[in-house]
């Protein structure tokens, strides 16, 4: 029965007072203290169950391999599930106690024991799976096939369990699928079939996976399955055979190798291995399979670095790990074509490869032979202890076991004999698969493994806070739609994409924005090609939503700019500002004049890859925020005079034109006030605009369907509102807002220039005069605007009464902070609060008003900057105050630029601009004559 030798003293002492402890005055039995004194997990189970001593010691059960049922001659519809759970953790506890004595004491050849243990388990996952699907079928019935035979839920056994090769404290890989979309009959109420084997497989998983009061008999592991983690929980056959079909990745071909149903056989094991085959064995002989297995080896070796697991017996070099490469690397180049090689088992395989001599028959057998050496190791290594280890101990006790097991005289020896085993293997796994190289950098690997397996922790120096979004998207991405090709190349993509990212720092709220950008390209492959094959691309991309989230989230929305990418030497280089309007125009030369719609894309399009490239600049510093507001308000303005143009022809198209225009002389013209007005357009501005013509009701136009020419103007602003406001699969265009013109909202879209002057001279409001100092003419014939402008400085130049108008903008400054300052005592509104923007605003509002019936030159500029410098060398303001304000102007304008790019308000830290704020406050006292 069993071999007993003589244990050395520190062992035997402790074997023996555990013996008296259990079985006090009883004869000590020499093959249970030998049990006893290696095995912590053997000497819990006889703790808790003593009367097993007797079935240990009996010859003929040990010799037995006939495998019990746990529920035998029991009905299933009467065991509850605590009963149940009892039962299978029993079962579990005492044969693997069997298994324990059967390795220590009996020394049992290693191949038989672990063969041995996986009967065992699919004893017991076919156990649960009957329970389970029992206990589900009492009150929803069953589905039924056609002959009303029911159909099974089918457990697909992963990894060593599928091989019949588990490990004596391994955790289990399961798949589970069913035949067919059928819902179920004979209960209270019919499912859907996926609900109803989702039912059960809840079930099994928690009779095995559980922790109880009994213990657990297996840790069930589900993220094998398609989709992973985020996957269904089970899958028809045909769902399972379109997503190998479709998205079935290399290293899910390795693990296929090794499935096997578990159960008894039925009529749909062979269906559903036929429809395996042809994603695991290629009719061809595959060579492509050793660079992929060459590639999930260097990740292996980089986790045990990262994880510095030393003296790692199943990953480190020549571990167990490597065996079954070799052996699984030949499979899945020759399975296809050798039907032989199609087995699960890896001693059967390495057999049937010697046969074929495709390896040596004497290193078949070194290997053979080493393999089953190592599997023994660490068989000894989780029978102390029943725990999922393969590292050689460091407590002594331990050590000194393994010494005895191994016929060691001491840890030393042990370490040098299984250092010598493993290096032969290594040997054999440079020879059949090639070392596995560092890449260049030697960071790349750690990138590789950080994607593959979505822990940040492979990396060099981990970023936790990257791991929740990496995490986020590798679960978006489960469920996309993605062909084979989208995935080999997001792949490769991905940890490029992870070097560039740590290369320069990015923070999770950079990588949640690159997601951002990913997800909306993740079906168009032609994008993620672009990025993997231009790493200059993913570069910059990379370099500009770490500057600018704002740039980051343009991008998601509008992914056709990730083509502005690809060359720098254009994407940091915006139009000259004379150039947009000429540019826009060869840009429409291409375009159907009639295709309304396409023409509206591109005027998006135009306008989004012009101000990526102005961001781009910006936030790279290559351009100052008074400049990058001079391209911005240019490209404004190019896209209002195109849309203008477009506008016009569609509406000449219908109704001919107004008397004595022409298309270069429309009778139209479009005021900017605001920033748009005052050259300071930002990258979310609106744009505030007053359509203007210069006809009356009297006349018409000249078309098939004449209409009069002021309702011809009012159907041209009405269409420039619909080519800008209209929103596309490329957004809207700006927002245009048009509620400064006369009479505001109930006022006509477009009127007639002098109609205009006259609200203007008689119904205007203080603020409305005030707005007019940041308005300007941006589109129109020549008459135009010399007649705007005249309107402007006779407005502006109007006599007024000094405490009125102070008063009146005092009020309305005042009312606009009540209504829209955010900031408080720590933060600061940059437009808003005392000492803002606003207030500079209105102290040249108010400069230019007071003092231009004295000094018509302050309504030369409608942009503050030039206003408050003619204001000081007209003496309205002291050089030092202009100073103090165009500072303080500019600094706050840079701020709320970089505030704008990363999307975080227009409040900053209030500390930061204490200066400014003092002194912009103490100019306005002063101005205002409030001290």
């Amino acid at each position: 029965m069993s071999n007993v030798k003589q244990l050395p003293i520190q062992l035997q002492k402790l074997g023996e007072i555990r013996f008296e402890q259990l079985y006090p005055q009883q004869k000590q039995e020499l093959a249970l203290v030998r049990l006893l004194a290696l095995s912590d997990f053997a000497w819990r189970c006889l703790t808790s169950q003593p009367e097993l001593k007797n079935w240990l010691l009996c010859n003929t059960e040990i010799k037995n391999r006939v495998i019990a049922a746990p529920f035998i001659d029991l009905d299933l519809n009467n065991i509850d599930e605590r009963d149940c759970h009892k039962l299978l953790r029993q079962y579990r506890e005492k044969y693997w106690l069997k298994v324990a004595f059967l390795d220590l004491c009996c020394d049992n050849p290693i191949a038989d024991s672990i063969k041995y243990v996986s009967q065992l388990a699919d004893n017991l996952i076919e156990s649960a799976n009957q329970w389970a699907y029992t206990q589900v079928a009492k009150t929803n019935g069953e589905p039924l096939n056609e002959q009303g035979q029911p159909l099974p839920l089918m457990v697909l056994g992963m990894g060593k369990l599928g091989g019949q090769e588990l490990n004596y404290s391994s955790d289990i890989d399961l798949i589970f699928a069913y035949p067919r979309n059928i819902k179920t009959q004979g209960g209270r109420r019919s499912l859907e079939a996926q609900v109803f084997y989702t039912k059960v497989a809840q079930k099994l998983i928690t009779a095995l996976n559980q922790v109880t009061v009994d213990g657990q008999v297996f840790r069930v592991d589900m993220r094998l399955r398609p989709f992973g983690e985020s996957g269904p929980l089970v899958m028809s056959f045909n769902a399972i055979e379109d997503y190998y079909q479709e998205q079935g990745r290399d290293w899910e071909r390795y693990a296929m190798l090794k499935r096997r149903l578990i159960g008894t056989p039925n009529i749909y094991f062979s269906e559903f291995n036929q429809l395996l085959k042809p994603f695991v064995y290629r009719r061809y002989i595959d060579f492509s399979v050793i660079e992929s297995l060459r590639k999930m080896k260097l990740m292996i070796a980089q986790e045990v670095r990262r994880k510095r697991l030393t003296n790692n017996i199943k990953l480190g070099a020549g571990g167990i790990r490597e065996v079954e490469f070799i052996v699984q690397a030949l499979q899945m180049v020759r399975g296809g074509r050798e039907a032989n090689l199609q087995t699960q088992s890896l001693l059967h395989a390495l057999k049937e490869l010697s046969l074929s001599q495709v390896i040596d028959e004497l290193e078949a057998k070194d290997l053979q032979k080493n393999y089953l050496y190592l599997r023994k190791v660490e068989q000894y290594l989780q029978i102390f202890d029943d725990q999922q280890t393969q590292t050689l101990p460091d407590e002594e006790l331990n050590q000194q076991r393994l010494n005895y097991l191994l016929n060691q005289p001491d840890f030393s020896a042990t370490l040098s004999y299984l250092e010598h085993v493993m290096g032969q293997i290594h040997n054999e796994f440079n020879h059949v698969i090639g070392e596995e190289t560092e890449p260049l950098d030697t960071c790349e690997g750690a990138f590789i493994s950080t994607w593959d397996h979505g822990d940040v922790s492979f990396l060099n120096d981990p970023r936790e806070d990257w791991q929740t979004p990496l995490h986020d998207f590798k679960q978006r991405i489960s469920k996309a739609k993605v062909g084979n090709r989208g995935r080999n190349i997001l792949d490769k993509l991905m940890p490029v994409l992870l070097k560039q990212m740590n290369d320069f720092n990015a923070t999770a709220e950079t990588f949640n924005v690159i997601c951002q950008i990913l997800n909306k390209i993740i079906s168009r492959t032609a994008y993620l090609e672009l990025l993997y094959e231009n790493p200059g691309a993913l570069k910059q991309l990379v370099l500009l939503c770490c500057y600018s989230k704002w740039i980051g989230e343009h991008i998601s929305l509008y992914p056709i700019l990730l083509d502005e990418l690809i060359d720098p030497a254009v994407l940091y280089k915006p139009t000259p500002l004379s150039a947009y309007k000429d540019e826009i125009r060869q840009y429409f030369l291409r375009i159907e004049p009639d295709d309304l719609e396409m023409q509206m894309e591109a005027l998006r399009q135009f306008k989004q890859t012009h101000q990526l490239r102005i961001a781009a600049a910006d936030a790279t510093d290559v351009m100052d925020v008074m400049k990058v507001s001079d391209h911005l308000t240019a490209l404004a303005e190019a896209i209002v005079d195109q849309a203008v143009n477009i506008a016009w022809h569609n509406c000449v198209k219908r109704f001919g034109m107004p008397p004595s225009t022409n298309d270069e002389s429309k009778g139209f013209a479009v005021i900017a006030y605001g920033k748009t007005g005052g050259f300071e357009v930002g990258y979310d501005s609106d744009l505030d605009l007053v359509f203007v013509h210069n006809h009356d009701g009297s006349s018409q136009t000249n078309g098939v369907k004449p209409i009069d020419s002021r309702q011809f103007y009012l159907k041209l602003a009405q269409r420039l509102m619909h080519l800008f406001n209209t929103r596309t699969a490329s957004g809207i265009l700006y927002e245009l807002d048009t509620r400064l013109r006369p009479e505001g909202a109930s006022g006509l879209l477009a009127i007639n220039l002098e109609s205009f002057n006259h609200y203007q001279q008689t119904q205007a409001w203080t603020w409305e005069h005030q707005a007019l100092v940041r308005a300007r003419l941006i589109l129109g014939q020549a008459e135009f605007v010399e007649r705007f402008a005249q309107i402007r400085k006779n407005i502006l130049c109007q006599p007024r009464d000094k405490k009125v108008l102070k008063d009146d903008v005092i009020k309305m400054r005042e009312k606009m902070r009540e209504h829209l300052a955010t900031g408080n005592e720590q933060q600061f509104d940059l437009k808003q609060d005392v000492g803002a923007m606003t207030d500079i605003e209105f102290i040249t509002q108010y400069l230019v008003l007071n003092y231009a019936q004295q000094f018509e030159e302050l309504c030369v500029y409608s942009d503050n900057v030039r206003i408050l410098t003619d204001a000081a060398k007209l003496g309205c303001i002291t050089k030092a105050q202009k100073q103090q304000l165009i500072q303080a102007y500019i600094n706050y304008r840079s701020r709320y630029h970089v505030l704008s790019l990363d999307q975080q308000g227009r409040c900053t830290e209030r500390a930061q601009f204490s200066d400014d704020i003092k002194n912009v406050t103490a100019i306005w006292q002063t101005v205002f004559e409030l001290s």
